[in-house]
C-alpha cells in the first residue's frame, strides 16, 4: 500500500509540475519575442550600401513566426518569413558599428517574396537564411539575440 501511496504522489507530483510549466513556456515566449523585437529593431540598419530601405517591418510573433519586410526605395518590396521552430543558428558578419545578422533554418523554410520589382517582376521562392542589417550593436547583443533565439526554438519545439 505504501509502494502505491508514494507511486500516485509522485505521478500527481509530476503532472502539478507540468501544468505549471506549460503555463510558464507561454510568458516566457512573449518575453523573449518582446526582447528580439526590441533590439533588433533598436539596431535596425535601413542605411545599408546595397538597399537603400525607405522604411522596414520587422516582427517576432509570440507565436514563432518572424517577419521581415523591407520597402526600398526604388519602389521594390521585399518580404521574409520563417517559423522559428525551423530555426537552426545566427551568424553576424561585420563589426559593432555595421553588419548583417544571418538566420538560419533547417532547410529552404524562408518564404521570399518580391513586388514591384522592376527588373526581375514578382518572385515568390524559398530561402535557408535570412539577413538583417544592423548598426551599433554591441558583442553581448549578439550572444544575447542568439540565446533568446535558440531558447524560444526549444520552447516551440516543447510546446509542439
Amino acid at each position: 500500500m505504501k509502494k502505491f501511496t508514494l507511486s500516485l504522489n509522485m505521478s500527481l507530483s509530476l503532472m502539478v509540475c507540468m501544468v505549471c510549466m506549460a503555463f510558464s513556456l507561454g510568458l516566457d515566449v512573449d518575453s523573449q519575442a518582446a526582447f528580439l523585437n526590441n533590439i533588433l529593431n533598436k539596431h535596425h540598419d535601413g542605411s545599408s550600401s546595397a538597399d537603400r530601405i525607405k522604411r522596414y517591418e520587422l516582427n517576432i510573433t509570440n507565436t514563432g513566426f518572424c517577419r521581415y519586410k523591407r520597402f526600398l526605395v526604388n519602389g521594390k518590396v521585399e518580404y521574409f518569413s520563417f517559423n522559428l521552430i525551423k530555426f537552426k543558428d545566427i551568424d553576424f558578419y561585420g563589426t559593432e558599428q555595421k553588419g548583417k545578422l544571418y538566420m538560419r533554418t533547417t532547410g529552404d523554410d524562408v518564404i521570399v517574396q518580391t513586388y514591384n520589382d522592376k527588373k526581375f517582376g514578382d518572385i515568390d521562392s524559398m530561402a535557408s537564411y535570412m539577413y538583417i542589417p544592423l548598426k551599433d550593436i554591441q558583442v553581448q547583443d549578439l550572444v544575447d539575440i542568439s540565446d533568446r533565439m535558440i531558447k524560444v526554438h526549444a520552447q516551440l519545439l516543447a510546446q509542439k
